[in-house]
């Protein structure tokens, strides 16, 4: 009899496991809509891999059937160019914050990466991944998804970057402590400190996507123009046409699948970060998200992705022990590599700026470059008062929203369809009201340069509010703190970091913008303002390709330099200031 009572020891351990586990309710709810969203994933993704001539086969129609389609091309391309932004968010602003060598490198590229128009990175990329896989929908596919990517990325990285820099020193003092590796650093301390601003990012990222999509479908190698079938696309034509129904159709598209991505992925990741704010004492409130919860109480949905939580530990296991064998304290200074590694980015930068010289110099003269410095000023103008005037709206509005995690839920959505109101739909309107009134195209368009980038600063702003500490929020309302003394010990020391990260985002994107809101047609109307990126939009036009270089050059090199004069060290004042410690 013992034997059998020692066998009948572990039935009731398995019999509560297999209890645990059997599916309910939630599971199959959530298996439905998983279900579904993977079966549209790879139907959407099987035209991706088709054959180049089947775009010629199946043109581009204002059909509205069509739409839902174009839509879920277009969602699937964003999503795409999204992770990619991700990944390399982490892998590049990681460096950047950790390494002071590579910081002097990374961080002035991002600034000059950011400036740079969409049409400079398709120039080079469209024959690069046509050529990676030629006569494939792929390569064209590729293409289009780098050039939404580098409306993304730079976003992402910027945010990332500054998390790590904001980082407490008590923090970091307990990674020196505790000798945390690079590898669990990273995993522990770094990535789940800057997860919650990372996330508002990515919303504002993949918004102002949408900004860019009518260029990233329409693909132009050479003489001939290669159409995508997306959103972007169909807004494209549209507008050619002036068919003012089929913009409706395609704004009124965005804004469902807006509500869509919002509800099924932003929304739980939002309410997934919550549980990361850096704070002593439990919120109030807190985002909720109904898939956050019904996932939450599946019972199998722990066991399918259990392997995933095993191959990460499996990685730790097996990652190097250089950093646990003694602690980590401050790096070592050695002056001569210094100075060694100074000289060699100034010699690398002024290599690449003599051949750009000289590029440029073989066909225009001396009075072109003083022409195009002179319009930068002008753009430059047009850039620091929207900013100003911006973050004179958007900060009180941002830090009332991110203080109030359920407004924060209700107002999400609609701030996204704002973000991602593609803003060239608002310009045959902008060029009637101007050419109705006769109004001055220097001042009013200058508008439309904000219209797509403002944003940044309201997401960041977001973030930033909804990033300080509950503690010290009960702290200043126990004491009374009120009115502008709120703002000038509370709010704005909270928020002014992530305010950075978003203006000097929304400043480069107003750069960008510049190209395409400086020279404005619609049917027969052509209106310009003055500036460089009107300067560069009629170059491109004219196929003058050192106009275009130079413009390009002068737009990376103000955008660097305003940057490091006014961005950089307001960084290093929130940095040194405003750092919570």
């Amino acid at each position: 009899m013992t034997p059998d009572r020692h066998s009948a020891r572990p039935l009731p351990a398995f019999s509560r496991m297999l209890r645990l586990t059997r599916p309910s309710r939630e599971d199959a709810i959530a298996f439905v809509i998983l279900g579904g969203l993977a079966a549209i994933f790879f139907r959407t993704a099987e035209a991706t891999v088709a054959p180049l001539s089947t775009l010629q086969l199946e043109p581009l129609t204002l059909d509205p059937s069509y739409l839902p389609y174009y839509a879920l091309r277009t969602v699937l391309r964003m999503f795409v160019a999204l992770f990619a932004s991700t990944v390399f968010t982490l892998v590049v602003a990681t460096l950047a914050a950790r390494s002071r060598h590579l910081g002097q490198l990374i961080v002035p590229a991002l600034d000059i990466l950011q400036s740079v128009p969409i049409l400079g990175f398709l120039t080079f990329t469209v024959t690069f991944f046509m050529g990676l896989f030629p006569g494939s929908v792929l390569g064209v596919e590729c293409a289009s998804i780098f050039a939404i990517l580098t409306s993304q990325a730079w976003n992402m990285a910027f945010s990332f970057y500054q998390s790590l820099r904001a980082i407490p020193s008590d923090l970091e003092e307990a990674t020196v402590i505790y000798r945390l590796s690079p590898i669990r650093r990273f995993l522990k301390l770094d990535l789940p400190f800057a997860t919650p601003a990372l996330v508002w990012n990515a919303m504002m990222s993949m918004s102002g996507g949408w900004f860019f999509v009518v260029a990233s479908e329409a693909i132009t190698v050479g003489k001939t123009t290669v159409t995508l079938p997306g959103i972007g696309s169909w807004l494209a034509l549209a507008i050619g046409r002036r068919d003012f129904l089929a913009v409706g159709e395609a704004v009124a598209a965005m804004a469902l699948v807006i509500v869509a991505y919002d509800q099924l992925f932003f929304r739980p990741i939002v309410a997934w970060a919550d549980r990361f704010r850096f704070e002593m004492t439990a919120s109030a409130e807190r985002p909720r998200s109904w898939v956050f919860d019904l996932l939450r109480r599946t019972r199998l949905l722990p066991v399918v992705l259990a392997p995933l939580g095993a191959i990460g530990r499996l990685l730790l296991a097996f990652e190097p022990r250089v950093g646990r064998r003694k602690a980590i304290g401050p790096a070592r200074s050695y002056p001569l590599l210094e100075k060694v590694w100074q000289a060699l980015v100034i010699v690398a930068a002024t290599a690449a700026l003599v051949l750009l010289s000289r590029y440029i110099m073989r066909s225009l003269m001396w009075g072109d470059v003083l022409t195009a410095v002179l319009l930068a000023g002008l753009t430059m103008i047009r850039v620091m008062v929207l900013i100003a005037l911006a973050s004179l709206v958007w900060v009180p509005v941002g830090v009332w929203i991110g203080l109030r995690p359920v407004w924060a839920e209700r107002l999400q959505p609609l701030a996204q369809f704002l973000a991602a109101f593609p803003a060239n739909v608002l310009f045959p309107f902008a060029v009637m009201a101007i050419v109705r009134f006769d109004l001055a195209p220097d001042v009013w368009l200058s508008p439309l340069m904000i219209l797509g980038t403002q944003w940044y600063i309201l997401f960041n702003v977001i973030a930033g509010a909804s990033a300080i500490p509950t503690d010290l929020r009960e702290a200043a309302w126990m004491f009374r703190v009120r009115g502008w003394q709120w703002w000038r010990q509370v709010a704005l020391p909270g928020i002014f970091p992530y305010y950075v990260t978003g203006a000097l985002t929304a400043s480069g994107g107003s750069w960008n913008a510049s190209i395409v809101a400086e020279a404005v047609d619609w049917g027969n109307r052509h209106l310009v303002a003055r500036g460089l990126g009107s300067f560069i939009a009629e170059a491109t036009t004219a196929g003058d390709y050192p106009r275009v270089a130079l413009g390009i050059g002068v737009m990376s090199l103000f955008v660097l330099g305003f940057n490091r004069l006014l961005w950089r060290p307001l960084y290093a004042y929130a940095d040194r200031r405003l750092r919570l410690s």
